[in-house]
């Protein structure tokens, strides 16, 4: 499976369970990868047949920015739903960092990563025989 890579989509938002975080907000910065075959656009040439991936970054952006959410992991995971659904790739990887997150001790980031992939639909060959 051929790869886009997008890295370091950063932008502010307020999503954490304190009240100062929703209130002040703090950037997080999520990385992208997607995963399809490029069979099609290597051919055309033609952006239409791949990820756009300046559309992939504006959703990501739009995620950071919109709703608060409690978890970074519950972003992570609607992030990853939504590229699924939006664009014709077979699967997401999505890291979701939140290098300020609010830890009194001194550390260098905190993220979390989801991989969320289409089912895969069964072929005569994978049919339960009686």
């Amino acid at each position: 499976m051929d790869r886009i890579s997008l890295s370091g989509v950063t932008a502010v938002g307020h999503h954490g369970v304190f009240d100062f975080e929703r209130r002040e907000g703090q950037p997080f910065v999520v990385d992208a990868v997607l995963h399809l075959d490029f069979a099609q656009a290597a051919e055309s040439d033609d952006v239409r047949d791949t990820a756009h991936y300046g559309e992939v970054a504006e959703r990501i952006k739009d995620w950071i920015t919109g709703e608060p959410l409690n978890l970074i992991e519950a972003l992570a995971v609607r992030i990853a739903d939504d590229l699924l659904a939006s664009f014709t790739i077979e699967a997401v990887d999505i890291t979701v960092h939140k290098p300020q997150a609010p830890i009194e001790v001194p550390f260098g980031d905190v993220a979390v990563s989801v991989h969320r992939a289409r089912p895969q639909l069964a072929t005569t060959n994978d049919a339960v025989r009686p």
